[in-house]
């Protein structure tokens, strides 16, 4: 036998529990060991009436047989006092069975508003309220179950109740619903259809009939779903007489009525009626995301010009090798990437760049005298291919987006990324492959700024359940993942990722919700949403570039990862480090659980003295050169009283094209004061950083330097108010 399923320490709240299936719901529980609240507030099956005498009866019953019970007569529409006086006799909440419930049968052309209100505010609304009342209290304690009561009207309609059919059937998608936002905090909620005697069929009913659908025989399916022990979560059951059966929603195969290039007409719909309407291939979602990947399905054959297949077992029908032809080299729109510091600085945030890394503050802190784009900032510009939904417009294939998995990713710059500005990508499917379990789409995305080539990545998209078709496995054009060296790293950095780690990083643009509705990451498998995995991409490029570059972004050349396992936000990240020349082998591991999460990955770095040799001698070309080597000159002759007046160091950083072009030092603290190329020897006083052409505008009076500040096109850091004293270096003296 069994062990009994017994429900000590659990209250229970049954609403209509003066009688028939409340009652007997009540008995059962507390015949198990639960604390019972028995609601009911007395009326008659119309709703007319009210008395106390129906709930204590049930209850004097219960204390009678030794169990514990209160009573409780309020309406289901004033659910907060109900749910208060389980909390007040019992101190607790864990079980809510809405069974309350009323009758105003008439056919529809007879209904008044009264009669539809009525109904809708004692069976909808009244569930609504009571389960709302109890809500908080099942997720604090983490733990909940739920009946909602529906009715074989609501499910298949019945003549004279298209009120109370309207409320049922809302019940069963109230109860859809708290099924799916209940699952990560253990409340469960299933609805049952029962058939039985009670005060609402006692007159309809003969006396026979009701003798063999006694509420009884319902009874233990509804403790059985409110067991502890058991995982069912948004189903819904018929039951009466001893049966009991699940019901589960169905959908034909269904036909596409229209084509690409065509529009959609009623004829068409018509002539494919019969294959509409036909359930022999049928399928089961189960839930919004099924259904809605199957349109999604549907919509990428319509826009291959394919038909529906009759057998879904696989997408392999859609994906032959003589359909690729038009899709390999098939261009994706081209399409603008436009992003200002404060985005950079965003992506810098959510890979993990702190202000508790000094080092950090280029990328971080646009007033920084070498502020930079963090060079893996490239993906950001670029994946908009695969965000935008342009995989769905490739010709040849079939793609289910609820079915890609990022598999690898290789990034290239040909020169560091400006620290805002306006990109051109263009997008092109380089080739596919068959990987038998799924296949393979290699993307290339090329970056411009105007007719320049900044960045170049290459993104392998692996799409599930699409493989087996014969094609090729591997493919030249792929950027191939290299195993890491057989010996000890010869560096390790680590960093906790945030647990705000993946909400901070899709503000940069993947908004995907497995990265943060758990709802939507259970259903993808997981235990809750997982971090992007280019966010730790993000984290181990930056790792490298700290370990071996110095954080010097001209020298970051290239980067090929493949992704091995997901990371939960909270986890740390252990990136360890193989130096080969000027390539870095790495690979990425959850410290604690040791998974690898990023393997076969490398950093390319440009050898230091050719990314020096990349950098122009300051000055050369600039117009403000000219005006410093001016002021040092007069400087020579009234040096000495202007040191007296100012008293301050000032470091200049003059940019050309969003890059640091030069630096210049005005020190007029010292000795008689001097002027010189490069930082500040010393600690400057304030720096400031404006672009050659703005810095000429300030000089001839035609931009002032306060309203250069306030719109962004003058940066200044530092004791900013001695930068008033300037305009005698400016005008005053110099004479510009």
């Amino acid at each position: 036998m069994a062990s009994m399923l017994r429900f000590n320490g659990r209250v229970v709240l049954v609403t209509g529990a003066g009688g028939g299936l409340g009652r007997a719901y009540a008995l059962a529980f507390a015949e198990r060991g639960a604390s019972v609240v028995v609601n009911d507030l007395g009326g008659d099956f119309t709703g007319v009436g009210k008395s106390s005498l129906a709930a204590d009866k049930v209850v004097e019953e219960i204390r009678r047989k030794g169990g514990k019970a209160v009573a409780n007569y309020d309406s289901v529409e004033e659910g907060e006092k109900i749910v208060k006086t389980a909390l007040d006799a019992f101190g607790r909440i864990d079980i809510v069975i809405n069974n309350a419930g009323i009758l105003r049968d008439r056919s529809f052309s007879r209904i008044s508003d009264g009669d539809w209100d009525i109904i809708q505010r004692v069976h909808l609304r009244g569930s609504f309220l009571v389960t709302r009342a109890a809500w908080d209290h099942m997720k604090k304690q983490n733990f909940g179950r739920i009946i909602m009561t529906s009715s074989a009207s609501g499910i298949y309609g019945n003549f004279g109740q298209a009120n109370y059919c309207a409320a049922k059937l809302g019940l069963l998608g109230l109860s859809n619903c708290l099924a799916v936002e209940g699952k990560k905090n253990n409340i469960h909620c299933n609805t049952i259809a029962p058939t039985a005697g009670s005060r609402m069929t006692q007159n309809i009913l003969p006396e026979d009939l009701l003798e063999s659908l006694k509420p009884d025989y319902v009874a233990p399916l509804v403790l059985w779903l409110c067991h502890e022990s058991c995982e069912e979560n948004g189903g819904l059951f018929e039951v009466g007489a001893g049966w009991i059966g699940k019901l589960r929603w169905e959908r034909s195969l269904g036909a596409l009525v229209r084509q690409k290039t065509q529009p959609m007409t009623p004829e068409a719909v018509k002539a494919n009626w019969t294959k509409i309407c036909d359930f022999d291939n049928a399928t089961k979602p189960r839930s919004i995301q099924e259904s809605i990947g199957s349109i999604a399905e549907a919509l990428n054959k319509i826009n291959s010009g394919e038909g529906v297949s009759a057998n879904q077992t696989s997408h392999a029908a859609s994906a032959d090798t003589s359909g690729f032809a038009g899709a390999i080299g098939h261009k994706l729109p081209p399409f603008h990437a436009s992003y200002a510091e404060l985005d950079t600085i965003m992506y810098a945030l959510g890979v993990g760049a702190s202000v508790k890394e000094p080092k950090d503050m280029k990328f971080i802190y646009e007033g920084s005298s070498d502020f930079s784009c963090l060079p893996t900032f490239g993906v950001i510009l670029a994946q908009k291919s695969i965000m935008g939904g342009g995989l769905a417009e490739i010709p040849g294939l079939s793609i289910n987006l609820a079915k890609i998995l990022h598999g690898e990713q290789y990034l290239e710059l040909y020169k560091p990324i400006p620290r805002a500005g306006k990109l051109r990508c263009e997008t092109v499917v380089a080739d596919i492959m068959d990987k038998g379990s799924g296949l393979v789409v290699l993307l290339d995305v090329y970056s411009y700024s105007g007719e320049e080539l900044i960045c170049y990545n290459q993104f392998s998209i692996f799409v599930v359940g699409s493989g087996g078709f014969g094609g090729k496995r591997t493919s030249d054009k792929a950027k191939a993942a290299v195993a890491i060296p057989d010996r000890p790293p010869d560096a390790v950095l680590t960093d906790t990722t945030s647990l705000n780690q993946a909400a901070l990083y899709r503000l940069s643009g993947d908004w995907n919700p497995l990265h943060i509705d758990s709802n939507f990451a259970s259903l993808a498998g997981f235990d809750k949403p997982i971090l992007h995995g280019l966010c730790t991409f993000g984290f181990s490029a930056r790792h490298v570039l700290q370990q071996f570059a110095d954080n010097d972004v001209s020298r970051f050349k290239a980067i090929k990862v493949r992704f091995a396992k997901p990371v939960y936000p909270g986890q740390t990240l252990q990136t360890e480090m193989w130096k080969e020349g000027n390539r870095i082998h790495f690979q990425t591991k959850v410290q604690g659980t040791g998974d690898i999460v990023i393997s076969n990955a490398y950093v390319d770095l440009v050898p230091v003295s050719a990314a020096s040799a990349k950098t122009p001698s300051e000055g050369a070309g600039l117009q403000s050169t000219l005006v410093f080597e001016e002021i040092g000159r007069r400087l020579q002759n009234v040096g000495q009283e202007v040191v007296k007046k100012v008293g301050a160091v000032f470091e200049w950083h003059i940019t050309k094209g969003e890059n640091t072009a030069a630096k210049w030092t005005i020190d007029l603290k010292t000795g008689s004061g001097k002027v010189y190329q490069g930082p500040a020897k010393g600690s400057a006083d304030v720096t400031i950083t404006l672009s050659d052409d703005d810095f000429m505008e300030v000089v001839l009076g035609k931009l002032d330097p306060q309203k250069a500040f306030f719109s962004g096109r003058l940066k200044a850091r530092g004791n900013i108010l001695l930068s008033q004293k300037l305009q005698m270096i400016l005008k005053d003296y110099a004479k510009l």
